[in-house]
């Protein structure tokens, strides 16, 4: 879609070129929700594509992803600017999440490899694939702030519901760093849609770190994601009381499903992930 309000383009090519961020300036990234529809409060874009973030960079910490890598370059389809994502999978099987997540996606491969990272977070929606896969890996959003400045925040807080994160005006998402014992975790994921080719109505990842510990995350369902931490492998009972003991309110309601069977599917993804986390338990033992 033509956006015909837009009077300047500005190509950043450093962070002060961010100082214009607000009222009627937005971030360009990918572009794909951006130019999906009217958006007639802006008349001028910041392109943050030009700033030359690597994609996928290891830190002493674990991975560093940019908030503009694309969900090709996430997936493995197409490799990362200095870690290629197929080698990461082998050495790291946590990241198997990465592709599982762009896959429940509904998007061509010409989405997937414009489409961005950081525009999945930022837009903050419910069956937001990629927000889930790393949210699940307990990814943290690095975030720059308009003075300046850097915050952090896991993405376990990022998201307050639909469509709304803890973003500020003038901020920006500058990557996401998913942690070394996440990177070695077991995973788990399912999900389910009312049609084949249809938008998630309920997507679970499972991850089992190296100590032990288990988190359950749910999302597509719910209107924001919600990670059940356990300190073992849960058991169905286990499993099915935290699905059973969440607010009614957080179970998302829209045509792709209703509250009460996102409810439902969601409890049975859970108990198969579980039983997946359980397997991997016993695989070690």
């Amino acid at each position: 879609m033509d956006l015909d309000t837009i009077r300047d383009v500005v190509q950043a090519r450093g962070r002060a070129d961010l100082d214009v961020l607000g009222g009627g300036t937005a971030v360009l990234a990918g572009g794909t929700f951006l130019f999906s529809e009217p958006q007639n409060e802006l008349d001028r874009l910041v392109d943050i594509t030009t700033l030359g973030w690597p994609a996928l960079t290891e830190v002493p910490t674990g991975l560093e992803i940019a908030a503009t890598c694309t969900l090709a370059e996430l997936a493995g389809s197409v490799p990362g600017r200095e870690l290629g994502a197929e080698v990461l999978r082998e050495e790291w099987p946590g990241t198997r999440l990465f592709a599982q997540g762009c896959r429940a996606l509904l998007a061509s491969h010409k989405i997937w490899r414009t489409a961005t990272v950081g525009g999945n977070i930022c837009l903050s929606l419910p069956a937001g694939g990629v927000l889930a896969a790393l949210t699940a890996l307990d990814g943290v959003a690095l975030i720059w702030t308009p003075d300046g400045q850097d915050r952090r925040v896991p993405l376990r807080q990022f998201v307050l519901g639909p469509g709304r994160n803890v973003l500020r005006e003038g901020e920006v998402l500058r990557s996401i760093t998913v942690p070394t014992s996440s990177l070695l975790a077991h995973t788990s994921f399912r999900k389910i849609a009312l049609a084949p080719l249809g938008r998630s109505g309920s997507v679970v990842l499972g991850r089992r770190d190296p100590d032990g510990g288990c988190t359950v995350t749910l999302t597509a369902a719910t209107t924001k994601p919600v990670l059940l931490d356990f300190a073992t492998a849960p058991s169905d009972a286990d499993i099915d009381a935290a699905v059973a003991g969440l607010d009614p309110l957080l179970w998302f309601d829209d045509p792709h499903g209703a509250p009460d069977w996102r409810r439902h599917v969601t409890g049975r993804l859970a108990r198969e992930v579980c039983a997946d986390l359980r397997a991997e338990d016993r695989r070690r033992s």
